[in-house]
């Protein structure tokens, strides 16, 4: 029970923010209809509901599962046996996230169907799956991470000059969709399984970060090469139209209910069928343990359906809404005053956000305090948001701007933070954008797009997660440079002691 409280004092920090900005923009500059305010309120209500169950049950049953398998891949010893099981885990586990479907209905919706939900559902998950084996085998046989990074970016960089503008937003966005509430837990547990096996106790620390970063460059990888062969260069865009608060409340939710139950299952089940045959064929847990993992994972389920309803149900067309409003106003300021400060805020009610961090803590012994990370990722996403914002407002300032030098930073930061720094940095590009990203954020700054005459909605409305996704990567690599000058000047005073 303190547990759960924990949890649930940690996400009302979290969530209250975000509806005390909406609240106040209704009240001032942004009011929205009745039902739409109140489908907002009942939606933040469950998205704190939802949230505090989630964490609680990912505790008890994502990361045990992730963290068993892990050891048991490393123990086999056999390339052949882990290759084959993460290529299929990697799939499935992609094609499966919420996130991900999320984002492939907005770009089926925007683009009408030029660029067909299930086929980048598919040609991501291929991609993440192929990475994520890459990514474990580099755990196995101790390759730097910098230099995977450099690799894959490399390859990125290569297939961004012949891709159109319209795909470089969508593969970048990708691959930070890709890595949401189901995905982040079980791989992070699959990394600190396997790096636990490690002798080098430094190395093994270093290792279980990393997964995530790389296994999102999979879906850049998968989306860009996806854009060269279908010979697509330009997507036209529309909003969809919105009469989703034209019903009662009883309607709205209830309409989305089933579907979600039916994604929240389909997120799991994979990871529920992994777990079923290592039981019978290699962890043989006792009664008891089974029984603390199946409750762990109804716990997740149950927690995963009320927070997506809550973000499905008030949510999206709110933020569609506010960013039509704040950017039919005469000044520029108010939209981009609020574009910074969401960020700032809906980071904070990211679920991956705080399985990261939590971890983050836990692995260091708590010598890289949760509350610095959550501080560092908090005002990266707010000056993310920011900057997409302003990408639309002028014309003149295109994605590559922003991406080009930002990733470059990140992959040249690599060679000189320390290796933990280098992959907790690339996961949490991965895990700020998430949910309340890929709906709220998203859905916000399309609507900014649909206002503004110049700007174009396929182009400028997406590109947002990419941007979402990079900043982390360089705060939390500067948050290393920093902890590795302090650890010096404390090594230099102990040696002066001595």
């Amino acid at each position: 029970m303190n547990e759960l409280i924990s949890k649930l004092k940690e996400v009302l920090a979290s969530v209250l923010p975000v509806t005390f900005i909406v609240l106040a923009l209704h009240f001032t500059i942004s009011p929205l209809e009745p039902n739409m305010l109140y489908a907002f309120l009942i939606g933040s209500l469950l998205v704190i509901i939802g949230l505090t169950i989630f964490l609680f049950g990912i505790d008890q049953g994502i990361e045990p599962v992730g963290h068993n398998i892990g050891n048991t891949m490393a123990q086999s010893g056999s390339f052949a046996a882990i290759t084959t099981v993460c290529l299929i885990l990697g799939f499935f586990i992609s094609y499966a996230e919420p996130d991900l479907h999320i984002l492939a209905n907005q770009v089926g919706n925007v683009t009408s169907g030029r660029f067909d939900k299930t086929l980048m559902v598919v040609v991501v998950s291929i991609g993440i799956g192929v990475m994520m084996t890459l990514g474990m085998l580099r755990i196995l046989k101790e390759i730097r991470i910098k230099y995977v990074f450099t690799a894959a970016y490399g390859l990125i960089f290569i297939l961004s000059i012949f891709s159109s503008p319209d795909f470089l937003a969508i593969a970048f966005d990708a691959s930070g969709a890709t890595t949401g509430a189901i995905t982040v837990p079980f791989m992070l547990a699959l990394a600190a399984g396997i790096s636990a096996m490690k002798k080098d106790s430094k190395m093994g620390e270093a290792d279980n970060f990393g997964l995530i970063g790389i296994s999102s460059t999979g879906a850049i990888l998968g989306v860009l090469s996806a854009g060269l062969l279908l010979g697509i260069n330009k997507m036209e865009g529309t909003l969809p139209e919105n009469t989703y608060f034209g019903s009662s409340l009883l309607d709205i939710y209830g309409s989305i209910f089933p579907g979600i139950v039916k994604d929240s299952l389909v997120s799991l089940l994979p990871i529920i069928i992994v777990y079923i045959l290592f039981q019978i064929f290699s962890f043989k847990h006792k009664r008891r343990r089974v029984i603390d993992i199946s409750r762990g994972l109804i716990i997740t389920f149950v927690g995963l359906v009320v927070f997506m309803l809550g973000v499905y149900g008030g949510f999206m067309a709110v933020g569609t809404h506010t960013g039509i409003r704040l950017a039919s106003m005469d000044s520029n300021l108010p939209v981009l005053i609020v574009s910074l400060l969401l960020g700032l805020t809906t980071v904070l009610a990211e679920p991956a956000v705080h399985v990261l961090t939590h971890q983050v803590e836990d692995v260091t012994g708590g010598s890289v305090k949760r509350r610095l990370v959550l501080l560092f990722l908090s005002v990266a996403v707010g000056l993310s948001i920011f900057m997409s914002a302003l990408r639309i407002l002028i014309p003149d300032i295109k994605l590559w701007m922003f991406l080009l030098p930002g990733f470059g930073i990140s992959v040249i930061l690599g060679y000189f933070v320390p290796d933990l720094f280098v992959g907790m940095a690339f996961d949490a590009g991965g895990v700020a954008s998430g949910p309340m990203t890929a709906t709220f954020s998203l859905a916000f700054v399309q609507g900014i797009a649909a206002q503004i005459p110049t700007a174009d909605l396929v182009s400028d409305g997406f590109g947002m997660i990419a941007i979402v996704a990079m900043m982390p990567v360089i705060a939390l690599e500067l948050l290393g440079a920093l902890y590795q000058a302090k650890t010096r000047r404390a090594a230099k005073a102990i040696l002066k002691r001595e």
